[in-house]
């Protein structure tokens, strides 16, 4: 009896396609203001049948950077690309300048470089791996600016501050997230203040390298909330704070049949 109630528990708490893809493309962030496309209403509208599943993203603007662009699409291609049984996925970018050039490299499997010939000055690891450092440097920073607004760090004492010595939180869970991320590690005794290669910093360093980061994590943060604005001026349903994206589920086969 129990082996047939684990059983249908199992059954009964399986995710459904939709469930599944939804939190497939939370995975996915924008990388140049670190946060899931979901959370920014990039998703414009989610379509599955029999085939697979059709996915449309929007951005703020027609001719937001088509590096990371290209690079938000291609992450969802692979995320979506991972759930079992999903089928043909299909990610389509809307209403952006480069949206012919970008599906076609996205449905072709073409790549960074594929995609966009001798326009792709970095190949897309090398382009990711800016958008994490990027990601990376902010959250160090907020790291470092609570320690310090909560009296537990000074400013002569910040560039000694370890890992061990952030409190446990949503900001410490998203700076070790970023430190693995760019493939430091995460050893209590690191040294949460580091350079690009995630070296410790001499005294003379430090508060070069945090105004530094304090400009980086203030970017991201302006940039999201002018993203933001400018999405909810586009679309009619960009300001609405519980609106998701368009769902149309018609398959009737696998899971969604029984």
């Amino acid at each position: 009896m129990t082996l047939l109630a684990d059983q249908d528990r199992r059954v009964t708490t399986r995710p459904s396609v939709e469930e599944a893809v939804l939190a497939a493309l939370d995975t996915v962030i924008d990388p140049e203001l670190d946060e899931p496309i979901t959370d920014l209403k990039f998703v414009r509208s989610v379509d599955i049948d029999d085939a697979g599943v059709s996915v449309h993203l929007r951005l703020p603007t027609s001719f937001c950077s088509p590096n990371f662009a290209y690079l938000m699409a291609s992450d969802a291609l692979d995320a979506l690309e991972d759930i079992d049984d999903i089928g043909q996925v299909r990610v389509y970018l809307d209403d952006h300048h480069d949206s012919d050039k970008i599906n076609a490299g996205l449905a072709a499997h073409a790549g960074y470089r594929g995609t966009f010939g001798g326009e792709a000055e970095k190949g897309l690891d090398q382009l990711r791996m800016t958008f994490l450092r990027k990601a990376h440097t902010a959250a160090m920073e907020r790291c470092l600016s609570a320690l310090v607004a909560s009296g537990a760090a000074t400013p002569t004492t910040i560039g000694r501050v370890l890992l061990r010595d952030v409190p446990s939180g949503r900001q410490k869970t998203a700076l070790m997230r970023r430190r693995v991320a760019i493939g430091l590690g995460v050893c209590p005794n690191s040294r949460v203040l580091v350079d690009e290669e995630g070296k410790a910093l001499c005294a003379e360093q430090v508060p070069m390298r945090l105004r530094f980061a304090r400009s980086v994590r203030i970017s991201m943060e302006g940039n999201a909330h002018f993203c933001r604005g400018l999405l909810a001026t586009r679309y009619a349903d960009g300001d609405d704070p519980v609106a998701g994206p368009r769902i149309t589920n018609t398959r009737i086969t696998g899971q969604e049949k029984s």
